[in-house]
């Protein structure tokens, strides 16, 4: 398929890290590797402080692995593909937990997990399109930044006293922004995915003209 400019493609770029263990993808591996920790601490023993410790370190080494990659010069695309799953396995694993605990509705968690799965679904067209999953929205960067937020004063939220309260009502806050700009990035998204999608049935068409003319 000919270059178009609305199609990302997965080739290397220069200033990019060609190796794998790098400082900021092995952060985005402990982001990974601690889920199922926090799901422990968060159903199994209920030690709600040290799921939050959890959520703290994987905010923090969210922010420093993006930091440390540009500064370094050690961009990937292994880690644009991790630091993503990684957020949206922290958030899918809350939701479900929260949702057991009774902290959260099950509907409002099936719409932040629904628009997961219909992102997901977009994925195997795009690479029919012949390009890369496409790069992260900076409001869904926002988006992310604000559930993440919320989860630690939801959790706070559900024990008694007034912190329990300013950490309720400050977490439902947080949590109904967040939603609002997780939508919105996903339907730019959407939107995006389209017009890269369109272009890719452009090039096919034009290609198989070009081999009918020869």
């Amino acid at each position: 398929m000919s270059a178009d400019p609305a199609v990302p493609t997965a080739h290397e770029e220069p200033g990019r890290a060609t190796s794998v263990l790098t400082i900021p993808n092995l952060l985005s591996i402990l982001r990974l590797a601690l889920v199922p920790v926090f799901l422990y601490f968060l159903l199994v023993t209920e030690q709600d402080a040290l799921a939050v410790a959890i959520l703290v370190v994987s905010g923090v080494t969210d922010w420093l692995d993006g930091k440390l990659a540009r500064a370094w010069g050690q961009t990937s695309r292994l880690g644009e593909l991790l630091d993503p799953v990684a957020d949206r396995l922290y958030i899918v694993a809350t939701l479900v937990a929260f949702v057991i605990r009774d902290i959260l509705p099950w509907w409002f968690a099936a719409i932040l997990v629904g628009r997961d799965l219909v992102l997901t679904a977009v994925l195997p067209m795009l690479r029919w399109a012949g390009s890369a999953p496409l790069p992260v929205h900076f409001l869904g960067k926002a988006a992310t930044f604000n559930l993440l937020a919320a989860f630690p004063l939801l959790l706070l939220g559900d024990s008694n006293g007034a912190a329990a309260t300013l950490g309720d009502v400050f977490g439902w806050a947080l949590l109904i922004w967040g939603t609002g700009l997780y939508l919105f990035a996903a339907m730019l998204y959407l939107r995006q995915a389209g017009h890269v999608i369109a272009a890719g049935r452009r090039a096919q068409r034009a290609r198989r003209s070009a081999v009918q003319e020869t």
